[in-house]
């Protein structure tokens, strides 16, 4: 056993130091056994995805500047490609985990991600990207801490708290992916889960019953009076949109960026009486919807008197960051519409462009960008390295969208509710705020809103700019912004993976790489010279001793 664990650290630590990684820096090694388990979150059993057996999927949880190595080992009979959803993937574009990025995992294939967390501090997460995987979770937490020499604007917690709040549908992934195939919506979720589990049996006080029913498992959150923790909110891994909380919080960071502090009615710690909801709920839905549609959870101190009770609360974030003045290269409008019909298939448009991902990654073969009446093509926004552009996002759809850019944290810098006399213009900038503006990977865009964001393109290749609406997602409203160099360095971007995988106009190479042992997280070549084969033993055996 000993043996066989060191041959496998072993042949790790080949594939990193080949990859251009820093030994200065430390690594953090995580399995994943990606396999199907059944569960019973709302009381119904459905398959669903588990990380070794774990449902939702354990925290990843590192430091800055950490070396993270991710050896997935599935157990699935579809492809697969894990998201790092807000990990900005500094020069490694390779690791992000989309299919504009990566060709897929094969099935009952093996692979290795390996990136480096640069300069992010907060709490993120990861979930499989293709095939509305997504809705049969597989997600999971995934931590950025601070190094011990790096100050933070708030006194040091005592812990670490991890919230993970999703939408949820009884029906399986694969029924829901034929529903909107076929051109039919998948209507309200069944249920709102926080990490994993259903809601607590709340009373609804007005008519003195419950709407949950017997036997579900809720989530408890245990602390102590004197407990200051970070509570790290990834409050929407689901499907949909939804808004959190009940308590007073003090919000220091959001997606990963530190900002102005302000207090919310939604955490502040101290003696308490009783436990706490922590209530979870749609937004702009009717109230029978809503009592439907509803996570419910327990904050309970150690010194607490009884359980939580009575109504949950009436249903509600914003951040900064400080900037001086920019030259903006090119301007972006990109507006969504109600799903269109295209070649008789219900499909999502960002600016009359139903996205299809291609055969080929776009990471690995070029593609332009279109503009004309609605079609389903292939999308990508040009921009310059060290360039600036703004993004409008407009929504003209009937319901609420969420908006992530991978790769990126971009500044919202202006918002408003269009009208038929209102729509953005060149005029609109003049009410943008350009002294304190919020730095987010993702921001929800309301019906009938615009929201102009500005994005330093400081991290080369593709990214993908996405609806988080996952059934929007799936029918085409995304985009890729391709970020080019005209300088090749490895100081700009890290080199191809020794273990890249194949696919579509390279599938010759990928048929000589299934010519290769299966297990190809292990079939690296091997490129070091025999002083960095050393120090790699070396570091092989001392964490053998100490672990």
């Amino acid at each position: 056993m000993a043996l066989s664990k060191f041959l496998g650290l072993f042949h790790i630590n080949i594939a990193l130091l080949s990859s251009s990684y820093f030994l200065a820096d430390p690594f953090v090694f995580y399995d994943f056994e990606v396999s199907y388990i059944t569960a019973s979150p709302l009381g119904v059993p459905q398959q669903v995805f588990a990380r070794n057996n774990k449902f939702p999927s354990p925290t990843i949880n590192s430091t800055t500047n950490n070396n993270v190595v991710i050896n997935v080992r599935k157990k699935l009979d579809e492809s697969l490609l894990l998201h790092w959803f807000g990990i900005q993937q500094r020069r490694s574009s390779w690791q992000d985990g989309l299919p504009g990025t990566n060709c897929p995992i094969p099935p009952k294939w093996n692979w290795i991600y390996q990136f480096q967390v640069n300069d992010q501090i907060g709490s993120f997460f990861y979930f499989p990207s293709l095939y509305f995987q997504r809705a049969a979770s597989g997600f999971g937490g995934f931590i950025i801490n601070n190094r011990d020499i790096i100050p933070i604007p708030f006194g040091f917690p005592n812990g670490d708290i991890t919230i993970l709040i999703g939408d949820w549908y009884t029906r399986n992934h694969t029924v829901l992916r034929k529903a909107l195939d076929a051109g039919k919506d998948l209507g309200m979720p069944d249920g709102v889960l926080i990490n994993g589990k259903g809601p607590y049996q709340y009373n609804d006080i007005l008519v003195d019953v419950t709407l949950v029913p017997d036997g579900i498992d809720y989530e408890t959150i245990d602390v102590h009076p004197a407990f200051q923790a970070p509570y790290n909110i990834n409050y929407n891994v689901g499907q949909g949109r939804l808004t959190a909380f009940s308590h007073n919080l003090l919000l220091a960071k959001i997606d990963g960026s530190y900002m102005v502090q302000q207090n919310y009615t939604s955490l502040d710690i101290h003696n308490t009486s009783s436990d706490y909801y922590i209530v979870a709920s749609a937004r702009f839905v009717n109230k029978s919807q809503w009592k439907r549609v509803t996570g419910v959870a327990i904050l309970r101190y150690s010194n607490s008197k009884g359980k939580a009770a009575g109504p949950l609360p009436d249903p509600p974030w914003n951040g900064s960051f400080r900037y001086g003045s920019i030259n903006v290269a090119e301007i972006f409008v990109l507006k969504n519409k109600p799903p269109v019909t295209i070649d008789g298939k219900r499909r999502t448009t960002l600016s009359r462009i139903s996205f299809v991902n291609p055969a080929t990654p776009i990471r690995l073969a070029e593609s332009r960008p279109l503009t004309g009446p609605p079609k389903t093509e292939i999308s990508v926004i040009n921009g310059t390295f060290k360039g600036f552009i703004e993004v409008i996002l407009q929504n003209n759809d009937t319901k609420v969208q969420t908006y992530h850019l991978s790769g990126y944290a971009f500044f919202i810098v202006g918002k408003e509710f269009v009208s038929s006399a209102n729509h953005w213009s060149e005029n609109s900038k003049g009410t943008y705020n350009k002294w304190d503006s919020i730095a987010r990977s993702t921001t929800q865009v309301y019906l009938g809103e615009w929201i102009a964001i500005l994005i330093s393109l400081d991290n080369v290749r593709v990214w993908n700019l996405r609806t988080e609406n996952l059934d929007s997602w799936y029918l085409g409203q995304e985009t890729y912004i391709r970020v080019v160099n005209p300088k090749v360095s490895k100081k700009i971007e890290l080199p191809m993976p020794d273990n890249i995988l194949y696919c579509g106009a390279h599938s010759k190479k990928a048929e000589v790489c299934k010519k290769e042992p299966q297990d190809i997280s292990f079939a690296t070549s091997i490129t070091t010279s025999s002083s960095k084969l050393f120090i790699a033993v070396l570091i092989v055996a001392s964490a053998l001793l100490f672990h």
